[in-house]
Order: structure tokens, then C-alpha cells, then sequence
């Protein structure tokens, strides 16, 4: 039986979440970093960040960007996404 997504959460690494692919789910975390990397896309002058509502604003494009590295044969539970995942491609080895 598949397991539902859970609601994001904030964690000691960043931000939990789940994300579906081929029906089955996946755990996922964003890093502090990463979020603050896309917060700097918005507004460069904003020094603190809440890491909550940057996910939230982000949201849609950081489940994208679980998907395709689960997809894409990135390993690890959960799967990690740092600031490095939006410049590089992803690491399958």
C-alpha cells in the first residue's frame, strides 16, 4: 500500500518532505543553504530567511527538483538537496 506524502516540516537539516514517483514515495530534505540560496533569488537584501515560508514560496519547484533527482537515480534517504543541486547536474555514482 502506497504511503501518503507527508506535510512538510522543518528539521535540524532544513525542510522534510515527501515526494511521489511512479506511485511510490520518497523522502526528500532542502537544506538550510539551499533555501537561502533561492530566497537571494528574490531579494538579495534580506539577510535571515524562515525557512518555512521560502519553501512554501518555492514549493512547487523544489518538489519538481526531489522528483527528477529521484528519478534521475540519486541515492540516499532521504535525498538531499543543497544550494549545489540548482548549479550542477545531479550525482547518480
Amino acid at each position: 500500500m502506497n504511503q501518503a506524502p507527508t506535510s512538510p516540516r522543518l528539521t535540524d537539516e532544513g525542510v522534510a518532505f515527501t515526494v511521489l514517483v511512479d506511485s511510490a514515495p520518497y523522502q526528500c530534505v532542502i537544506s538550510e543553504d539551499a533555501l537561502q540560496h533561492l530566497s537571494s533569488k528574490k531579494s538579495s537584501d534580506a539577510p535571515a530567511i524562515d525557512a518555512m515560508e521560502v519553501f512554501n514560496a518555492y514549493e512547487a519547484s523544489i518538489r519538481g527538483v526531489g522528483r527528477r533527482l529521484v528519478a534521475a537515480g540519486v541515492k540516499g534517504s532521504p535525498v538531499h538537496i543543497t544550494a549545489n543541486t540548482f548549479t550542477r547536474p545531479p550525482h547518480t555514482a
